[in-house]
């Protein structure tokens, strides 16, 4: 990066804290006011900073425009698919992406399992969202009017003896997901499907997805599956980094470098899970 536009790019961060003048500008980028009042001329042509009355410069409106346009045109399941595919190769279960919209958390990505067991879950379809490890990933990082408006508006499903048995229990459940970042899903919609899953996050800290990986007990116990939170955990981190920006961009292998530790989390709750044999 030339000199020029590294210095012009420092510009941005220095605005961002609130206006400056020109003699303020100078000074934090270390350099004569002439050179910068002539990087300010060409970022305010180009409309990402604005001259005061007071001769003040601040961020242009032209920036906040190209930053909108920048995430709404993010596809989180584009940049999560091939985090997914790693995810799923090195642990072989079904893996899934989610997210929340109109009060309904549905799948919109899902990897299948290696092994001859396959979940009825289908890209598109809602979750069961009073037991569904992601729903409560989704909806633990609402406001808490929200959170509790959307858990008190709900109906609650006696799918299996595990599942929430009503909107106190969901609330302290989703209490429990917030403060410790992951859900587990633990035969909450059929007794045999079990699940783990950790949230994706925008550049402004917020929930925009949630992964997670699926298994029956046939294949593995919910034991082993809860070891595999470390990784699960890597994967969503390292897809909120690329989807938020906040760092260079890292290949879907690296979240897999390390091999998962043993945990022993304390269960949470269920999800709606179930499998059919392959035909």
């Amino acid at each position: 990066m030339s000199q020029t536009v590294d210095r012009a790019l420092s510009i941005l961060p220095l605005l961002a804290e609130g206006p400056a003048n020109l003699e303020q500008v100078a000074t934090r980028l270390g350099v004569h006011k002439s050179t910068a009042l002539r990087l300010l001329r060409t970022l305010h042509e180009h409309g990402m900073v604005y001259r005061q009355e007071d001769q003040r410069y601040r961020l242009g409106a032209r920036l906040f425009a190209l930053a909108q346009q920048a995430v709404e045109n993010l596809d989180v399941r584009e940049i999560a698919h091939p985090h997914l595919v790693a995810l799923n190769e090195q642990c072989g279960h079904t893996v899934h992406l989610a997210v929340y919209e109109e009060d309904e958390v549905l799948y919109i990505d899902k990897v299948e399992s290696r092994y001859p067991v396959r979940m009825y879950s289908r890209i598109g379809k809602p979750v069961a969202i009073t037991v569904a490890a992601v729903a409560k990933l989704l909806l633990a990082d609402l406001p808490e009017p929200e959170r509790r408006a959307v858990a008190e508006r709900l109906t609650y499903p006696a799918y299996t003896a595990r599942s929430t048995p009503n909107a106190a229990a969901f609330l302290k459940e989703l209490a429990t997901v917030r403060e410790q970042g992951w859900a587990t899903d633990l035969g909450g919609h059929e007794e045999s499907i079990n699940c783990v899953g950790a949230p994706i996050r925008g550049a402004d800290g917020r929930v925009v997805a949630a992964c997670s990986v699926s298994a029956p007990n046939v294949v593995v116990t919910a034991d082993e599956l809860l070891t595999l939170l470390p990784l699960v955990r890597r994967t969503a981190e390292a897809i909120s980094r690329e989807y938020s920006g906040s760092a260079p961009a890292r290949g879907p292998h690296d979240a897999m470098a390390e091999a998962p530790g043993a945990v022993k989390p304390e269960a949470v709750r269920s999800d709606k899970r179930t499998k059919e044999p392959l035909s």
